[in-house]
C-alpha cells in the first residue's frame, strides 16, 4: 500500500504540474502577457499527456487519479483558455464578451462530467467522444499565438474569434468522434514513448514559432472529425470504431 501511495504521487505530482501551468496561464493573461499565457497552456497539454503514461507505467491508475485529472483539466483547458480570449478579444463586448468567453470553460466541465460518469476501464482509452477538452484548449492558444499582434488580433482573423469558440463548444459536448493517440493500446511501451517524443517535439515548435502552421494542423484536426461525422451520415453507415469515451 506505501509503495502504491508513493508511485501514485509521482503521478499525481505531474498532474499537479498540469494545472500549475494553467493558473501561471491566468497570471500571465491578466499581465498581458498573452504569449506566455498561451504556452503555459500547451505546456499544461505537455503533462496532461504525460501524467496517463506515467500512471500506466507505475501501474497506480485510479478513481482518485481520473478526477484530479479532470480537475486539473478544467483550470488549463477551461478557465485559461477562456479568460485568455477574453482578454485579447472579447473584452470589447462587455458583458457579452464575459459571457461569450465562459462558454469554452463550461462546455469544457460539462464534457468533462460526462466522461468521469462513462469511463468504466481506467487503464484503457478508446476513441473519444465530442472533442477533447486539451484540443480546445490548444487551437485557442495557438490561435493567439499565432495572430495576436501589435496588440489586437488582427485582420481577418478577429472575424474567426466568435465562430471558434461557438464551434469548440459545440463539438466539446457532441458525439462526434475524435481518435484517441493512434491505436496506443495496441502499441508497446517503447512506440508509446517515441509517439509521445513526437508530441512534445511539435509541442516546442509550437512554442518556439509564431505557432501559425500548427494552429492551422490543429483546426484541420478538428474539422476532420466533423467531415467524418458527415461522411458516414451521408452513407448512412455507423462511425462505431471507438465506443470509449476520452477526457
Amino acid at each position: 500500500m506505501n509503495k502504491f501511495f508513493h508511485k501514485s504521487f509521482i503521478a499525481n505530482t505531474v498532474t499537479a504540474m498540469n494545472i500549475f501551468c494553467g493558473f501561471l496561464s491566468v497570471v500571465y493573461a491578466s499581465q498581458s502577457d498573452f504569449r506566455m499565457a498561451s504556452i503555459m497552456i500547451i505546456v499544461a497539454a505537455g503533462f496532461d499527456m504525460l501524467d496517463g503514461i506515467v500512471a500506466r507505467l507505475l501501474g497506480t491508475s485510479s478513481r482518485f487519479g481520473v478526477e484530479l485529472d479532470s480537475l486539473s483539466d478544467v483550470v488549463s483547458f477551461g478557465a485559461a483558455p477562456a479568460f485568455l480570449i477574453y482578454k485579447t478579444y472579447n473584452f470589447q463586448f462587455g458583458d457579452w464578451g464575459i459571457i461569450l468567453s465562459s462558454m469554452l470553460l463550461i462546455f469544457g466541465a460539462l464534457r468533462l462530467a460526462r466522461f468521469n460518469i462513462q469511463v468504466e476501464d481506467l487503464n484503457t482509452k478508446g476513441d473519444f467522444k465530442g472533442l477533447p477538452i486539451p484540443l480546445s484548449a490548444m487551437t485557442i492558444a495557438l490561435f493567439v499565438m499565432s495572430f495576436y499582434h501589435e496588440e489586437k488580433i488582427i485582420a481577418p482573423y478577429d472575424q474567426m474569434v466568435i465562430p471558434l469558440i461557438l464551434l469548440l463548444s459545440f463539438l466539446m459536448v457532441s458525439k462526434i468522434r475524435y481518435n484517441a493517440l493512434p491505436k496506443l493500446r495496441s502499441k508497446s511501451f517503447r512506440d508509446k514513448l517515441i509517439l509521445f517524443g513526437i508530441i512534445v517535439a511539435i509541442l516546442v515548435l509550437a512554442i518556439i514559432s509564431s505557432g501559425e502552421i500548427i494552429f492551422f494542423l490543429v483546426i484541420a484536426l478538428v474539422l476532420f472529425g466533423i467531415l467524418r461525422k458527415i461522411y458516414y451520415l451521408l452513407l448512412n453507415k455507423k462511425d462505431e470504431n471507438g465506443k470509449n469515451n476520452g477526457d
